[in-house]
């Protein structure tokens, strides 16, 4: 039979046959990686700081290792120069010989040397050896450079390298047998080699000197940046500490005058932040007063009403109380539903508002014919104007249809009865225009900014309302862009209802993308 593997959710059962057991080994899951990790901003500039630093000083102890050996170098570049030069002194010729004039004692001082071996060679004009070691290596043949000046090389003499100074030294030319005229130039050759044993020792002296107070510096410039670092952030740390020693309701600006310059910038921002919190805190505050408020009168109503009902025993009377009670009731209703409206349109840029494509005049058909019962209950003729085609928009349908409905309900409170109400949509240079008018009592100019105030009431007006329906448009109509204007009906001939128009400007959608633009 065929064996049979399962794997998934972290076990593996083995294969199964005959004479075999069931035996699942638990395999743990691999740990996610974390999508972020915290960063020190101490520990961040402390390795900006000394990872040059420690890659530095390796590099700084190669250049001094070179220096040294270049200091070490010249002092004893110079004796060798002297030994050449005077070892140039004694090479004379000889009834047409060379010969060098050195005494025995010359010799001894020459060599005479506790730590380095000490080479000498001279040769004659055909390299033929006149004395000293003969092993000592010739200069190249291209060495063209052929004055009285000292030159320096370095070559490896049984193995063991050497520094080799060497001259030339000029000799009598010979004369032309023929003409009796002198000939070329004859040179010989003059060199001191010398072993490198003193040169080391005193370049690693000099390294000592130089490196073993790297060692005991380096750790005080550890603990220097360490510190200076603690105290170029102690700022941030007492920035934090007096932040978390403010009570919870203190949203007060921090004094910027109490921080570094570069720490400014920081704190100005959050001091921007804490005044938009402690207005949007205030601005909760006083919604949730106004909105205590007005449920305090449907409530108590209601409450009356109900205790009214309790005490009548006459049927007419507990069926009017009933009735007043159901109109608080539903009044009470429609003022939560607008309150959580408001609400839910407020915290819509938060959540993320999806705008998508969507026929204006398709949705406003739709609301209106919704209303169209009401409208009747409010005797009121309510109506619709088409555009001539589909007039497209970015926009969220549930919102835009909210704030329609808003829009046709504040118009027929606002209309008194056999007045009407007409809903109309229109292009106009490209923009689509959203406008509801009706035959009320309009809105003078001076009040027209403040009706889309929360629980804002015209003072004389007696129609029933919450006073959120205007603060709900004006907050959709800005999720959206679009601009919103009141005005008073043109189409009116009344001077006692010049009635009112709501215009709203939505921007244009964008272009489609053009499929040649590649």
């Amino acid at each position: 039979m065929r064996s049979l593997k399962r794997r998934g959710a972290g076990i593996i059962a083995p294969e199964s046959g005959p004479g075999s057991t069931f035996d699942p080994v638990y395999v743990p899951p691999r740990p996610e990686p974390e999508e972020s990790m915290q960063h020190s901003l101490f520990g961040e500039i402390l390795d900006w700081m000394l990872a040059p630093l420690l890659l530095l000083w390796p590099m700084s102890i190669a250049i001094t290792y070179l220096v040294a050996k270049s200091i070490a170098n010249q002092p004893f570049d110079h004796a060798l120069e002297d030994s050449v030069t005077v070892l140039a002194q004694q090479v004379k010729e000889v009834n047409g010989k060379v010969v060098a004039l050195l005494p025995g004692s010359a010799r001894d001082f020459l060599r005479a040397d506790d730590v380095d071996s000490v080479y000498f060679q001279i040769t004659g004009p055909r390299n033929e050896a006149v004395d000293g070691d003969r092993e000592l290596p010739l200069p190249p043949l291209d060495d063209a450079e052929r004055s009285g000046r000292v030159h320096f090389r370095n070559e490896s003499l049984h193995g063991t390298p050497v520094r080799v100074a060497y001259a030339w030294v000029n000799l009598q030319p010979l004369p032309d047998p023929g003409t009796g005229v002198s000939g070329e130039p004859r040179l010989a050759l003059v060199q001191v080699a010398e072993t490198l044993e003193k040169r080391a020792q005193l370049a690693n002296e000099i390294i000592k000197g130089v490196i073993l107070p790297q060692f005991i510096i380096l750790p005080v410039i550890l603990a220097l940046v360490w510190f200076a670092l603690s105290r170029g952030l102690s700022p941030l740390a007492q920035l934090q500490e007096r932040i978390r020693a403010r009570p919870p309701d203190d949203l007060s600006p921090i004094d910027s005058r109490q921080v570094p310059e570069e720490i400014s910038p920081l704190v100005g921002s959050l001091n921007d932040m804490l005044a938009r919190l402690a207005h949007t805190i205030d601005a909760q505050k006083r919604f949730i007063a106004d909105a205590a408020h007005q449920m305090k009168t449907p409530l108590a109503g209601m409450r009356m009403q109900s205790e009214l009902a309790l005490r009548q025993i006459d049927p007419d009377e507990i069926h009017r109380s009933l009735e007043q009670l159901a109109k608080s009731s539903e009044s009470a209703t429609r003022l939560v539903n607008q309150l959580l409206a408001l609400a839910r349109a407020e915290n819509q840029p938060h959540a993320g508002l999806a705008l998508e494509p969507l026929d204006l005049a398709l949705l406003a058909r739709s609301v209106v014919l919704d209303w169209v019962p009401a409208s009747f209950a409010h005797e009121i003729d309510l109506g619709y104007e088409d555009p001539d085609g589909p007039l497209e928009i970015l926009g969220d349908g549930m919102m835009l249809r909210e704030l329609l409905s808003n829009l046709i309900d504040n118009a027929l409170r606002y209309t008194p009865p056999g007045g009407s109400v007409t809903v109309r949509v229109r292009s106009d240079g490209g923009l689509a225009l959203l406008e509801v008018e009706d035959t009320g009592p309009g809105i003078a100019p001076g009040e027209r900014p403040r009706v889309f105030e929360r629980f804002y009431r015209i003072l004389g007006n007696s129609a029933s309302g919450s006073g959120l329906g205007l603060a709900i448009v004006r907050e959709i109509a800005q999720q959206h862009g679009a601009e919103i204007e009141i005005f008073y009906n043109p189409r009116s001939t009344s001077k006692k209802y010049p009635g009112s128009l709501f215009r709203l400007t939505f921007p244009p959608p964008p272009a489609p993308p053009d499929p040649d633009a590649d």
